[in-house]
């Protein structure tokens, strides 16, 4: 290859390189009557000529991209060698691609100007009808280049392959993805010679030659051959590169009358490309199975690439295989087929077409004639396979089917992930919810549905199923309903609406609740725990599954279950029988596990698990799973208790959804039992921050015990100190201490007053009392705490060291500095030494050490602390944790007093919506943590001089606390007085020095503890305990 430079003088001379080519730029325009030639160059008497001017613009530009070589086709070749010009020409498009610049001088289009009246570009006409547009050797020009820049005739900027890519996709007609890097093979070749059908070279031959590189083929040049043996010649190199040597036509015009298909396909480009790239070849056997759940959409993504490539093929044949019967007749249309072309053809001639095998062995001769190698056999519905698992008799072994040689394409569609006969693709769900959209717009012949939310909610919901999708949009198109009241339908009357939607022909005689019972069935006739597993996972969430979850069982539990959830050994072969029918699947997460990996199902599955397959509601079933995602709550003592509690919300969620809507009922397992798993839930949800949800199952779950065990039974009052938790963190401060004083009495009266759940108690209401004010009753009852747990437990229990943290808390809010340090560094070295440095317990504590150096003033360690204190929590407990919001909030009081207003602007904004989502609008008002950002927020605001804003965040934050602690409490008092200097201060707005404005004592001290409490009333709630666990 020569390449141009700039030599010394400022002149061009020519190296020539071998290997190892330097980086170049390269120059595509089109050739006009003065070009500089290979001789001109060589001579030195180019530089008078019209296109010399081409050149130096290619130098000069390449130059300033900082490129020391260039090349021009006119002068770069030596065209009088026939041998350099034919190894040039099939080396053009490489040359191209491997560019780094590649500058496209269109002299016919004007400079970039702008109309300053109406903005039009008066360029954009004179660029869309230029002649590079028209000639061949563009095309590849265009294409194979990664950077391609199109300059004016004067040199200027026009833009680049990307910034144009609309004009150009318009004016080229060629997708834009060819543009983009695709491999070219992803187009057919009928697709690419439309590329060039309008396109004109001056040599006639040269409009196959410019298309050698688009095909990726060779071939020598023989000009003077004419266009059309030029072309001719083209065909058979590409025939000899995709589908081997083409002897004989073999040509059977393209029909799928025996499939049903979508008018609108959507999506799958992706599936589409490795489709064609692993059934692409030279004419040897190539096997695609596409396999997935049914209803996935695999018939109409086989339909799909049949039509987008049928002129790579001879002929396209569809074969029905759901049974062997329809196998055989699926043949026998073959066999018409062929025989309406080709009369004569061997074996099929002769056969008597009513012997339906000899009917099969002549279609597998004629595909297996020498040199027929362009065919592609599709293999519908393979759902049945004969394999060493599957002992159904029905069962169809496809390779009987197959032609014997070696040659053609085939292309699989099962529901069977063990069909291994070729290159595997799982069809999965269509993640784009926009694809979705287009399905259900499509089918329901509805529009602008892109931006309609109700149609968005209702396509998350079908979760990417097409086969549901359609269904949906099915019934839309036939009812005068709206998507809120088919998602409203399909959540109340599942199965009714099912049986009431119109028939897909698309999807043969399925619908959405009898397409599974197909795998099922195959599912029982294998093995039977997986049958039934199928069965009880609708009393589950349909999201990860996993063995540990079911390992709760009892004597009183049914066998199939106990011996399901026995070992690995059992339930991973039972699930596998279901994962291999495409029912389910590995759950991928990238959530950190500590107990086995769990399965998943599809949504719309899950519905059907749950009204067809559960159709007689099983309260037995339903008692179970409560009780094992129950009894699977972690402990306090639990490695990294959080990671099971994340996992577990989502079966939580479905356990409260069936008793709300009591969905249990008592029989064989008593009421005790349920309130225990009811009482774990509470614990779980409230541990995760979802306070309402924990309070229906605490309230639950004491009713339950109250009626089961009595009014004092100590596993009530466990369920009664909790109450009283969780009402501290909704800011129910009355309802708390009442819930905390009988739990104590009760305590007292049934384990003594130095027992560690009567101790547990005295801690609570140490806390209680000291988000009431009443510190010195506060302190009381942790000394009272500490010198029990001490005695009865030891001085590195982390029941012992959660009331030292608390005492810290307190010491702290009383301004001994120095005391609350001591107690934060004991809490810390024993949580890290007993729980480790990212246990939630130990990272509640450097968050209170962060808030006690910002009291000191050490506002770079106080940073520290945070941080550590935010990382650990948003890995444990995720990142709209309440304890998470807490510490956001004490970084954004942190910023604000480091003068980092924007930044802590930032904080309090994401606490506030954290807190809004977690707990909603009405509860957010009266939750005390969420009050303390309220009234941080206002405070930074009057710092920013914005007084309107500050204004309404300190009376929010005045209704919400007088909701609280009562109209009388020291807080209420202070926002008053801030507010009434902010008024006074409006009132007198020509007084200087906004610095006195107004005394807020907490303006910049706002910070919550690792519980959510104001710094004034720091509280500590420590782990609950159940003794049953």
């Amino acid at each position: 290859m020569r390449l141009l430079e700039y030599n010394n003088n400022g002149e061009f001379c020519l190296t020539e390189f071998i290997d190892d080519i330097p980086p170049y730029a390269i120059l595509s325009h089109t050739w006009g009557p003065e070009e500089v030639t290979f001789g001109d160059i060589t001579d030195g008497n180019g530089t008078k000529k019209t296109g010399f001017d081409k050149i130096r613009f290619c130098g000069e530009q390449a130059r300033r991209d900082g490129l020391q070589y260039f090349w021009v086709d006119t002068c770069c070749i030596n065209k009088s060698s026939s041998a350099e010009l034919a190894e040039a020409i099939n080396s053009m498009f490489r040359w191209y691609r491997n560019a780094v610049k590649c500058y496209v001088f269109m002299p016919d289009v004007p400079r970039p100007t702008v109309d300053s009246e109406d903005g039009f570009l008066p360029w954009e006409s004179a660029f869309q009808t230029s002649r590079w547009f028209t000639r061949g050797w563009t095309l590849q020009e265009l294409i194979a280049p990664t950077s391609v820049e199109f300059f004016s005739k004067n040199r200027e900027l026009l833009g680049d392959k990307k910034s144009l890519e609309r004009h150009i996709c318009e004016i080229t007609r060629i997708p834009s993805k060819a543009f983009r890097g695709s491999p070219l093979a992803e187009f057919s070749a009928t697709e690419r010679m439309l590329w060039a059908e309008t396109r004109q070279t001056t040599r006639e031959e040269d409009i196959a030659y410019s298309l050698l590189g688009i095909f990726d083929v060779h071939m020598p040049l023989i000009y003077g051959e004419g266009r059309a043996n030029a072309v001719e010649r083209l065909r058979e190199a590409i025939d000899r590169k995709e589908k081997g040597i083409k002897y004989e036509n073999f040509l059977i015009p393209f029909s799928l009358f025996t499939v049903t298909e979508i008018e609108h396909f959507v999506a799958r480009e992706k599936e589409l490309a490795e489709i064609h790239k692993n059934l692409g070849g030279d004419g040897s056997r190539r096997t695609v199975v596409l396999h997935g759940l049914g209803g996935i959409g695999k018939t109409q993504l086989a339909v799909a690439y049949a039509k987008r490539h049928k002129d790579n093929y001879s002929a396209i044949f569809w074969l029905s295989i759901k049974d062997e019967d329809s196998l055989k007749q699926s043949f026998a249309k073959v066999a018409r087929q062929i025989l309406r072309e080709y009369p004569s053809a061997r074996r099929l001639s002769t056969v008597d077409m009513k012997n339906i095998d000899d009917v099969i062995d002549a279609v597998k001769a004629w595909l297996s004639l020498p040199h027929n190698t362009r065919w592609l056999m599709l293999y519908d519905n393979y759902d049945n396979p004969k394999l060493a698992s599957n002992k159904d008799p029905a069962a169809v072994n496809i390779m009987k089917f197959l032609p014997e040689a070696y040659q053609g394409s085939v292309l699989i569609t099962t529901r069977s992930s063990e069909v291994e006969i070729g290159h595997l693709i799982q069809v999965t769900k269509l993640v784009n919810i926009r694809d979705s959209l287009e399905i259900l717009s499509n089918t329901s012949h509805r529009e602008g549905l892109m931006d309609n939310a109700d149609a968005a909610k209702l396509a998350r919901k079908l979760d990417g199923l097409p086969l549901a999708l359609a269904t949906a949009g099915a019934y839309l198109k036939q009812a005068a309903i709206g998507f809120s009241d088919y998602l409203r339908l399909y959540k109340e009357s599942w199965m009714q609406l099912q049986e009431s939607s119109p028939k897909l022909s698309s999807y043969e005689d399925r619908t959405l609740y009898s397409t599974w019972h197909i795998s099922f069935n195959h599912v029982k006739q294998q093995n039977i725990l997986s049958a039934k597993l199928l069965c009880f996972w609708a009393y589950f969430d349909s999201q990860d599954l996993w063995l540990e979850l079911l390992q709760h069982g009892d004597s009183n539990d049914p066998d199939w279950l106990r011996q399901l959830a026995k070992n690995e050994l059992s339930f991973h072969p039972a699930v596998r029988v279901l994962s291999n029918h495409g029912l389910v699947e590995v759950h991928m997460s990238s959530q950190e596990l500590i107990e086995s990996r769990g399965y998943s199902m599809h949504g719309c599955v899950h519905s059907w698990t749950i009204h067809v397959l559960n159709q007689v509601w099983d309260c037995d079933l339903a008692r179970l799973a409560i009780k094992f995602v129950g009894s699977h709550a972690p402990g306090e003592q639990t490695v990294q208790p959080w990671m099971t509690q994340r996992r577990l919300l989502q079966h939580a969620a479905r356990c409260s959804d069936m008793l709300l809507n009591n969905l249990v009922i008592k029989d064989e397992i008593s009421d005790d039992e349920i309130a225990r798993a009811c009482h774990n839930l509470g614990l779980l949800y409230a541990d995760q921050g979802k306070l309402a949800e924990a309070e229906q199952m605490y309230e639950r779950a004491l009713r339950g015990y109250e009626k089961a065990l009595g009014a004092e039974h100590t596993s009530t009052l466990d369920t009664v100190n909790n109450l009283g938790n969780l009402y501290v963190d909704l800011g129910k401060l009355a309802e708390a201490e009442q819930m905390y004083e009988r739990a104590l009495r009760g305590c007292e009266k049934a384990l003594g007053a130095e027992h560690t759940s009567t101790l547990d108690t005295v801690n609570n209401l140490g806390n209680l009392y000291k988000d009431q004010g009443k510190l010195a009753e506060a302190e009381q009852m942790y000394e009272r705490a500490l010198r029990g747990y001490e005695k009865a437990l030891g001085a590195e229990h982390t029941s012992t060291l959660q009331t030292v943290n608390n005492l810290g808390i307190l010491y702290a809010n009383q301004s001994k500095l120095a005391e609350a340090e001591q107690m934060y560094e004991r809490a810390l070295r024993g949580y890290e030494k007993a729980l480790g440095a990212e246990h939630t317990s130990t990272l509640q504590t450097v968050n209170n050490l962060g808030n006690l150096y910002a009291d000191l003033g050490k506002l770079a360690e106080a940073e520290q602390m945070y941080e550590r204190a935010l990382r650990g929590k948003e890995k444990a407990l995720g990142t709209e944790h309440m304890s998470t919001l807490n510490t956001i909030n004490n970084l954004g009081i942190l910023y604000k007093n480091q003068g980092k207003l924007a930044e802590a602007e930032q904080m309090y904004e994401r606490a506030l919506r954290g807190y809004e989502k977690a707990l909603g609008t009405d509860n957010i008002s009266i939750y005390t943590p969420a009050l303390n950002t309220i009234w941080a927020f206002a405070s930074l605001f009057k710092q920013q001089s914005n007084l309107p804003e500050a204004r309404i965040m300190y009376l929010k934050a005045l209704i919400g606390y007088e909701k609280v602690v009562g109209p009388d409490h020291s807080t209420c008092q202070s926002l008053r007085k801030v507010l009434r200097d902010l008024d006074t201060w409006t009132k007198k707005e020509a007084m200087k020095g906004i610095d006195k404005l107004a005394s807020d004592p907490r303006g910049g001290v706002s910070r919550l503890d690792s519980e959510g409490a104001l710094l004034t009333s720091r509280r500590y709630k420590p782990f609950r305990k159940l003794k049953w666990r």
